[in-house]
């Protein structure tokens, strides 16, 4: 993209056609000129160097306050030109801007950039000089609405400065709304501009003024829009015959080990050799154009630069689905790509639906379907896992075997260069077998339209992501301070929250996330908890936790406290967390829960803690939970904490649907995330 800097005189004189409060200014050429500028204006006055090379004029020396004579102004006049030209012997220098001096106030920043996958971004947050150290800002992706603006100024941690903080008289916050509103349809309405920091925004106690502004354009730049993408019919995923191209008998190659996790696929399977007359103990065909039945599926395996005649030769036979393992594509560069592009405008000819190339391949483990090279395939259950990396989803479908956990589905999706994670999401939200969804994402090509898709998917099925990317590295090179404190994983966070979509940072976060929501309870109904437990220092330590991440413990109601009095022994800790002691027995959190469950209406979310001991064993703790869980509409959570003497609870609460954790902090950590993205 080629960006170009207006003018800071051609910034303001654009933002005042929409009402924002910009200093009076104006450009001069000759310390003379300055000296009588400033006088026209009105002491005191600030002088900025102008010049397109030069875009932190402070760190150049260029800028200078205060000036208050006209003899001032000139001898300032010299002084910025003579560091300018130190700071960049090449810069152009186009004059001088002087322009009145604003009176201090609070400086925040409003800026904006464009999101590569998302589009136009708005940024707001605590401004001046120390905006990249301070880093409180927040941001939202276009478009937004006036209530969203109030939204983003209530959030930052300096919004009590605005308010009015200890005893200082509250700052003008609705001109503020106003001003972001103006700066808001500016950016919205002017396609070219790409990129602006206005920084300072300086907000009095009435009115409001800017200090300094930088937009960058791009006359080339195209609007984000959201787009409509066909529906990829569901039976495409789910064929009753598959052909794999490339099938092997030699245990090391990659044809081996996808005929091999085929073989227990219930439909015909058909493999593909121009070699040998048999593969595996299957008639095997020197051509997918010589079986003598249809195929639904095709997996490719054979090296990239035959896989366009093979494309070729399964549209002439009518496959729907085309699995290429292969790579040797556009992540190998230009040759590559223009090879994919090959691939697609054959498949485009006959309707051929591509997954990957460069992928690990599908996995439908209710129907028996593994097209992928795992060393085992996963078991079948109510997960679907879509993934931007083949060796992530290696990794967790061994991981998963270990830990119980099935999938619905699982699949990873390659280059993309056809299908992509809009097809898939449509698929799994159509899929009756998927409960929950979960997502690994290096870079989304299309933001728009997946916000549009994946806030739909959400609204039925949870959807959890991890993103990765997350560091900064590279943003210190960004054009503005927009730029560099609202990165693209920010960006993605917002996205993500915006559309419904829980972010977790961890991959066996992401699984305790999407089981507990694939539960039949889904989503809580709120942040208010309470905690029962038998164990008093674990009462401590959820308190903590609770507060840490932003799960409301709430007061018990008298007459919760009372009939709990009536039933529990005189010295229990009559709060919450409800400490039952440890000697409670079944009884004793039978009694508590039967209450809890009478008064259900006042909590949404009951943490249910255990440990080990011989009072009740973990078998009987299950087994009230779930008696519990059975009188109310509420989320119950268990977390039982020790080592195997807990694991039969666990797999009880496991089987019936209970979310279950074996680590204490875990567990509010993880509802935090989920109550954050619904509560927020």
């Amino acid at each position: 993209m080629v960006k170009r800097m207006l003018s800071e005189f051609e910034s303001y004189d654009l933002l005042k056609q929409y009402g924002v409060p910009v200093p009076e200014h104006a450009i001069v050429k000759t310390p003379a000129e300055a000296g009588k500028t400033a006088e026209k204006i009105g002491f005191p006055v600030v002088m900025k160097i102008h010049s397109p090379q030069i875009v932190h004029k402070s760190d150049a020396g260029g800028v200078i306050v205060s000036i208050s004579s006209k003899q001032a102004a000139e001898e300032a006049f010299d002084k910025i030109v003579s560091n300018a030209k130190a700071y960049n012997p090449d810069a152009e220098i186009k004059g001088v801007i002087v322009e009145q001096q604003a009176a201090p106030g609070l400086e925040l920043i409003i800026g904006g950039k464009t999101d590569p996958a998302f589009g136009k971004v708005l940024t707001f947050g605590m401004g001046g000089t120390l905006v990249e150290l301070m880093k409180d800002v927040t941001l939202r992706i276009l478009p937004i609405t006036e209530e969203t603006i109030r939204q983003m100024i209530r959030e930052i941690h300096g919004y009590p400065i605005i308010q009015g903080y200890r005893g200082s008289k509250p700052r003008d916050e609705e001109t503020l709304v106003q001003i972001m509103w103006a700066i808001n349809c500016f950016f919205a309405e002017n396609t070219h501009v790409v990129e602006f920091d206005i920084n300072p925004v300086r907000l009095y106690e009435s009115g409001a003024c800017i200090v300094d502004a930088r937009i960058f354009v791009d006359d080339e730049a195209v609007e984000k829009v959201a787009k409509e993408r066909p529906f990829v019919p569901v039976e495409y995923f789910t064929p009753r015959s598959i052909a794999v191209i490339g099938a092997s008998s030699e245990p090391k190659k990659m044809g081996y080990a996808v005929m091999h996790n085929l073989l227990h696929f219930p439909g015909q399977l058909y493999p593909v050799n121009n070699k040998r007359p048999e593969v595996q103990g299957l008639k095997a065909y020197a051509s997918i154009l010589e079986i003598p039945n249809p195929v639904d599926m095709a997996v490719i395996t054979v090296p990239a630069k035959h896989v366009p005649s093979v494309i070729e030769e399964c549209g002439q036979k009518g496959v729907v689905m085309a699995v290429i393992i292969t790579a040797g594509f556009k992540e190998m560069g230009e040759g590559g790509k223009a090879l994919e592009d090959r691939v697609i405008e054959i498949a485009k000819r006959y309707g051929t639906r591509i997954i990957g190339p460069n992928c690990l391949g599908m996995i439908i483990p209710p129907k028996g379907i593994d097209t992928t090279y795992v060393h085992e395939s996963p078991k079948p259950g109510n997960i679907a896992f879509i993934s931007q990396s083949g060796a992530i989803v290696n990794t967790v479908v061994d991981w998963s075997i270990k830990q119980d956990i099935g999938f619905s589905a699982v699949v990873s999706v390659g280059n993309q260069a056809d299908l992509n994670f809009i097809d898939y999401l449509r698929f799994v939200e159509r899929d009756p077998k998927t409960k929950g969804i979960i997502l690994y994402v290096e870079e989304i090509q299309d933001g728009k339209t997946f916000m549009k898709v994946v806030s739909e998917v959400a609204k039925t099925k949870p959807v959890v992501a991890i993103k990765a990317g997350s560091s900064v590295k590279g943003q210190a090179a960004a054009s503005s301070h927009t730029g560099s404190l609202s990165g693209s994983y920010d960006v993605y966070m917002e996205a993500f929250r915006e559309s419904g979509v829980i972010p977790v940072h961890t991959l066996s976060g992401t699984f305790q996330v999407a089981e507990m929501l694939a539960t039949p309870k889904g989503y809580p109904r709120g942040k208010r908890a309470v905690v029962i437990t038998n164990a008093g220092g674990f009462a401590v330590l959820s308190s903590d936790y609770a507060e840490r991440y932003g799960i409301d413990l709430i007061t018990l109601p008298p007459q919760v406290l009372k009939e709990l009095n009536d039933l529990l022994p005189e010295f229990w800790n009559k709060n919450n967390p409800i400490d039952l002691l440890g000697d409670a027995n079944e009884k004793r959190f039978e009694q508590t829960f039967s209450v809890l469950a009478k008064y259900q209406d006042c909590w949404d979310i009951a943490f249910v803690v255990g440990f080990p001991n011989l009072v009740i064993g973990s078998e009987q703790f299950a087994n009230q939970i779930i008696r519990f869980s059975e009188k109310t509409e509420n989320m119950i959570v268990g977390t039982l904490l020790g080592g195997d003497s807990m694991e039969r609870g666990r797999k009880i609460l496991k089987e019936n649907g209970i979310p279950i954790f074996d680590e204490l902090d875990f567990t509010f950590r993880v509802m935090g995330r989920i109550l954050w993205q619904r509560f927020r």
